[in-house]
């Protein structure tokens, strides 16, 4: 008899990842393509696409439903995405449309609310059911788990803690139209963006052209050298991201704080993080600020998996 299964789809900023989960989060297949999410409907044709190559070869188990995690604004509990940002929205109702093409059951949700669920069922949710999953990558968001549950919102737009303002001198202007928020300076976007803006005022090593994006790999590489770039860059960047901690922590009273995301990777940015943390603050954090133990590149796949089977049993 073949293991029941759901055929789960990761749509990211860069990246469409398919594959196989089974009831314990494990990934027994995947697929890896390049994402297009330029609009809401070149990105649902490409899940169509992924879904329809995935079922002409690649069947494992027996799959009982459909999952997605996508960025964006997204209805977890009627599968309607409602936005990829503010100034991209067009109202889907992935789950119905996919249902209808793949006669399955299909549940729909945010990658940052998938990767905390796997973190939540699989990781340090199996600690503590106070917590508070981060990804800094291109962009920064997470979501909170209050009592084993975690907080979506009213409007399902809870999480965006990269619209924090963490230095109101700042005249670094975020998307969100504020000034001084933790994304514009502390995400992988941002401190490639800072890059270019503080090489006027500092000496480097680093190759900064026009429209080259500076890796945060590369940052941590020149910071350990001494660059004074790269220093004032991720200095700046390692604050931001200690005072949006540490206030996240003032409000919820979490027992621990768990990162995710490509410039976490590798544990340097989270090892660089733990001095700026006020001991006072973090007292009651029983368990730290650690990288997740969860494989970052699968956690939302298998959240997303998990939350589909917890909709059909």
């Amino acid at each position: 008899m073949k293991k029941e299964t759901v055929l789960a789809v990761d749509v990211g900023g860069t990246k469409v990842l398919i594959g196989e989960v089974d009831k314990e989060g494990n990934v027994l297949s995947q697929n890896k393509f390049k994402s297009d999410i330029s609009s809401q409907e070149a990105a649902l044709n490409q899940i169509i696409d992924a879904i329809i190559d995935y079922f002409s070869k690649n069947i494992i188990g027996d799959i009982k439903a459909i999952a997605v995690d996508i960025v964006g604004r997204v209805n977890s509990d009627k599968g309607i995405w409602y936005e990829i940002d503010p100034t991209e929205k067009n109202e889907i109702n992935v789950s119905k449309e996919l249902k209808k093409r793949f006669n399955l059951p299909c549940f729909v949700i945010n990658d940052l609310a998938a990767a905390t669920e796997a973190e939540n069922l699989l990781g340090i949710g199996n600690v503590t059911k106070n917590f508070i999953y981060l990804s800094v990558g291109t962009g920064i968001a997470g979501r909170m788990v209050v009592n084993g549950k975690m907080v979506l919102g009213e409007d399902y737009d809870s999480g965006e803690f990269g619209h924090m303002v963490v230095d109101s001198e700042s005249k670094v202007k975020c998307i969100c139209g504020r000034y001084g928020c933790v994304e514009p300076l502390a995400s992988g976007l941002g401190m490639s963006n800072q890059a270019h803006e503080l090489k006027k005022f500092n000496d480097t090593q680093l190759e900064v052209l026009p429209n080259h994006r500076v890796g945060a790999k590369e940052l941590f590489e020149a910071y350990d050298q001494n660059d004074p770039l790269a220093v004032a860059v991720v200095n700046q960047s390692l604050e931001a991201t200690s005072n949006m901690v540490m206030n996240l922590v003032r409000i919820i009273n979490p027992k621990a704080v768990r990162f995710g995301g490509g410039v976490t990777t590798g544990g340097w940015y989270v090892d660089h993080l733990q001095k700026l943390l006020d001991l006072q603050t973090m007292r009651f954090v029983k368990y730290g600020v650690k990288n997740t133990e969860l494989d970052p590149n699968l956690i939302a796949l298998q959240g997303c998996a998990l939350f589909a089977f917890s909709k059909i049993v």
